[in-house]
Formats: C-alpha cells, structure tokens, sequence
C-alpha cells in the first residue's frame, strides 16, 4: 500500500519483455513518428506558403496538422525513450504535464474535428453563403474557440485526477499517462468526482459527434440532389477525408474510453491506445493528400522548389 503523497515516479507499461523485441518497438514507434512529422510538417508548410490555399477548408486542416503534432509528440517520445532505455519510469510531474498535453491535444482534435464539419456543411449545402459564414474572422475565431476549448478540459480532468489518494502502487497499465489507469490505483471514493467530470466531458464528446452526424445527413442530402455525376463525385471528393479522419478518431477512442469491463485486456487496451493516439497523426495527412488536388499539387511544387 503507497499514498500519493509519498509517489514519486509512476511505471509506464511495458511494451516487450525481450530486448529483440523492444527494439522492434522502438524501431516501429519511431517510423511512424518520422512519417507524422514529415506528413504534417509538410502539410503545414504548404498551405503557409501557398496563396491559393488560404481557404476555411486548408485553414482548418492546418490547425489539425498542429493538433497531431502536438499528440504524438507528448507521448511517443517517453515510449521510445523508456524502450531504448529498458526503462519504465516517469516523474510524478512529468506524468501530470503529459496527461495534460494529451487531453489538451487530443480534444483540440476533435473540437476543431467538429469545426470541419460545419465547413463542410456550409461548403455544399449553402454555398452561397460560404464568404458570409466562413469569412476570415469567422475561421480564426471557430479555430480559437476549439484550442480554447480543449484547455480548460484538459486543465479540469488533470486538476480532478492527480490530488487523488493512491493506493494500489504505482504501476500504470498504459505506455502513456492516461485517466482510467489512475483511476485503477486510487483507493478513495473521491475518484467519483473525476467520475462525474467525465460523465459531462462524455456528454459534451457525444453532442459533438451529433452534430457530425446530423450535419453529414445534411450533407448527403444535398450531393444527392446535385444533378450531374461529376457534381456529386466533386462534393463526395471533399468530404471523404474529413469523413474517413473522423471515422478513425472516434471509433477507437469511443471504443478504448467506453467498452465493457467484461471484455477489457492489457492487450485490447494497448492495441486502442496505440490506434487512437499514435497511428491518426501519421495517417491524417495521407489521408487528406490522396483525396485533395490542390493539396497534391500545392506539396509536389513545394518539394521540387527544394530539390
């Protein structure tokens, strides 16, 4: 038996027994961190640097980028260095400081995930309003309100979570920090209070993924009654990556934050864990490269600039 207060590291789970294999990891892990810096990054500049790609649309995905960034480098990072190391330890503050980054990060995802949504909606369903709805003010405040949004949720859930008296070790079963392995070591009803800020966090995640929902049956709505078939393959075009994103994004992490205990495993959580927060930034860009023109050709002119 441990009081928090005496903690002063916590064990991160570890993701091979044998050095052969944590290696592979390590090699594995920093792939597809490579491959989300190089995607995003280059995302980044080339709609910083391309005139014709300041649109609502490209603006928001730029804030997007930077939300992936932001994820996988608050927790690949430890994972490869705990890996390399042959290590599991993580300061009590570096613990608290990455939890926080992750909420801060991920959640910015998904609000401004939500705010794409509506681009898309006044992009085919009211396009003549689209310079009136989606002006430049308009985007810089939706983009604002999302990174806003995410910090005071971040901010509540980090500040709910770590005054909690532990007592169950120290021991996380997650290579990362993350709210429902704290959860498993506090030994104190005060745990229902961070219970009930995620009941209304989940709440919150559930209206946005409403009004995605809704807004997609808007959305389908309106390309059916597009007369031509090059009309209704143009509005599916933009719509299909945004679509693709959100379906990876919020099946796994729905499903990694509220499955059955009964079919709970260290196994299944890592395998979520790793699907929801580290593969969606390396994905991401790929995703919205292949489906966007203006984006392939605004990134093969960047590149032939440089070499």
């Amino acid at each position: 038996m441990s009081n928090s207060s005496s903690i002063r590291h916590f064990l991160l789970l570890a993701l091979a027994d044998t050095r052969q294999l944590q290696l592979l990891h390590f090699c594995l892990l920093l792939a597809i961190s490579l491959a989300a810096l190089l995607g995003n990054g280059l995302i980044i500049n080339a709609i910083a640097c391309s005139h014709h790609l300041h649109t609502p649309m490209f603006f928001f995905l730029l804030n997007l980028a930077l939300s992936d960034l932001g994820s996988i480098c608050t927790t690949v990072p430890k994972a490869m260095h705990n890996t390399l190391w042959h290590t599991r330890t993580i300061s009590y503050s570096g613990c608290a400081a990455q939890l926080f980054s992750f909420l801060f990060f991920i959640s910015a995802e998904y609000f401004l995930l939500t705010v794409m949504c509506y681009d898309r909606y006044v992009s085919i369903c009211k396009p003549l309003q689209y310079g009136t709805l989606l002006g430049s003010r308009a985007c810089a405040h939706m983009a604002a309100a999302a990174w806003a949004s995410a910090f005071p949720y971040a901010l509540l859930h980090t500040a709910n979570t770590f005054p909690l008296p532990l007592c169950h070790g120290n021991a996380l079963g997650q290579f990362f920090c993350e709210i429902p392995q704290f959860l498993k070591l506090s030994c104190s009803k005060s745990y229902l209070r961070e219970l009930g800020v995620s009941v209304f966090t989940t709440f919150l995640a559930f209206g946005c993924f409403v009004f995605m929902v809704l807004s997609y049956v808007q959305i389908f709505r309106a390309v059916l009654r597009i007369p031509s078939e090059q009309g209704r393959h143009k509005a599916f075009s933009t719509c299909l990556p945004h679509l693709a994103v959100i379906s990876l994004f919020v099946s796994t992490s729905f499903f990694a934050y509220l499955k059955p205990p009964s079919i709970s495993s260290p196994s299944l959580d890592l395998a979520l864990s790793v699907l929801y927060s580290v593969v969606p930034p390396a994905l991401n860009p790929l995703i919205y490269s292949l489906r966007n023109q203006k984006l392939k050709d605004a990134l093969r002119k960047m590149m032939t600039s440089c070499f």
